[in-house]
């Protein structure tokens, strides 16, 4: 909310483990908060790009060392520092969110005596683990949410698995307007003849055949998203009518790393290009004519959501986050998670028929357009968070 005359400005901290979150995940949402009248900073562990998203947004940002992986005395020591950092800056509410992140930031807050502590729930990381590392990440999950005041979750369909995980009650719980975190810039990803131009002589370039349909795929290469199936679907592809190529735009994460046998496909399979990281993957969508997105785990996610802006249908499976970006049989086909026959032949029913393709394309960035622009999201978060700090001053007038 605005600060009245006199008044402070309400401070906010925003908590992710990686520097990537903040750059990609937070664009322009920082900015806007400002904008809002909020004090706002951002803190993660050190890196460029949390330079580069400070000086974007016009914010402060605070480095504290912090990793993915389960260390009891580096998390112990990332503990103490956000702890005496939030001391020193005194923020009104920290908003914290990653799994890392948003199990010490809850802390950290709390320690801190910072009046209001949001967890930020972006996904279920524990949903394809096994054994001790499940137990130990649905833990954190449990202490997360129970010191959090406010769990806000990226979609409907998480909130719910969330709550009937147990984690949390759902009157704590809070979906942003029709879901995700940032929203998507609409305008960004939608093909213009300059970009279709750009993606012509690219596709050519790459030695893309004129009359290929090219599946897009954009994100980590890793098992969880399914890259195994997508590869099992390809072979079915390549046996049936048609010419289909796989646009992989990404990299190899060694974090959840993919068999051998998959690197090896994705790497030397001529009906496979693979472009490396990309920092700016938005062009990249012009050069495809339909989307895939095998996930087995999201939160809400991204990819088709710029998918849709840019007008493409996608196939994926029907996992958690995926069923709130996709309307299956509208802006795209949802089919059973694991079941590379059935991805392999939603590709080719796309594949097989233009005009059903450019329907859901169209109805794809209609959606987006309509529910997903990062300012609808971006107001339901402000408002939430002019409420709370209305709930705040109520609090410290008594």
């Amino acid at each position: 909310m605005p600060a009245r005359d006199g008044a402070r400005r309400k401070r906010i901290v925003y908590v992710a483990t990686d520097p990537y979150t903040a750059f990609r995940l937070m664009d322009g949402q920082l900015d806007y908060m400002k904008r809002r009248g909020f004090d706002v900073s951002a803190v993660t562990a050190p890196g460029p790009l949390l330079d580069r998203t400070a000086a974007r947004e016009g914010v402060k940002a605070w480095q504290v060392p912090m990793e993915r992986a389960t260390s009891p005395r580096k998390d112990l020591v990332t503990l103490t520092r956000l702890t005496l950092l939030f001391r020193r800056i005194r923020p009104d509410l920290v908003y914290a969110g990653t799994t890392k992140a948003g199990l010490l930031g809850v802390i950290a807050g709390r320690l801190a005596g910072v009046p209001a502590v949001v967890y930020h729930l972006r996904g279920l990381r524990y949903s394809t683990t096994a054994g001790l590392t499940r137990l130990t990440l649905q833990a954190a999950e449990h202490v997360a949410a129970g010191l959090a005041d406010w769990v806000f979750c990226n979609s409907e369909s998480l909130r719910r698995e969330f709550v009937a995980g147990g984690f949390t009650q759902l009157g704590k719980t809070w979906v942003p307007a029709h879901g995700s975190s940032n929203g998507v810039d609409v305008d960004r990803y939608v093909a213009t003849p300059a970009r279709r131009e750009w993606a012509r002589a690219e596709r050519a370039r790459l030695g893309i055949p004129e009359g290929a349909t090219v599946v897009g795929f954009v994100g980590r290469f890793t098992r969880d998203k399914g890259l195994a199936e997508l590869s099992q679907a390809f072979e079915l592809v390549g046996r049936a009518e048609g010419d289909h190529r796989l646009l992989a735009v990404g990299d190899f994460d060694d974090t959840d790393p993919l068999p051998d046998r998959v690197v090896r496909w994705m790497k030397h399979d001529p009906r496979v290009v693979v472009t490396g990281f990309v920092e700016d993957a938005a062009p990249y969508y012009a050069m495809m004519d339909l989307f895939a997105f095998p996930s087995f785990r999201e939160g809400f996610p991204n990819a088709p959501l710029e998918a849709a802006a840019a007008g493409l249908p996608t196939v994926g499976f029907r996992a958690v986050g995926t069923v709130d970006a996709v309307v299956d049989g509208q802006t795209g086909i949802l089919v059973p998670l694991g079941d590379a026959a059935a991805l392999a032949e939603g590709i080719l029913r796309y594949g097989r028929d233009p005009e059903l393709r450019a329907r859901h394309g169209q109805a794809a960035q209609a959606r987006a357009r309509a529910e997903f622009r990062r300012e609808i999201v971006w107001e339901a978060l402000a408002d939430r968070f002019a409420k709370i700090a209305t709930d705040i001053d109520r609090a410290h007038s008594r």
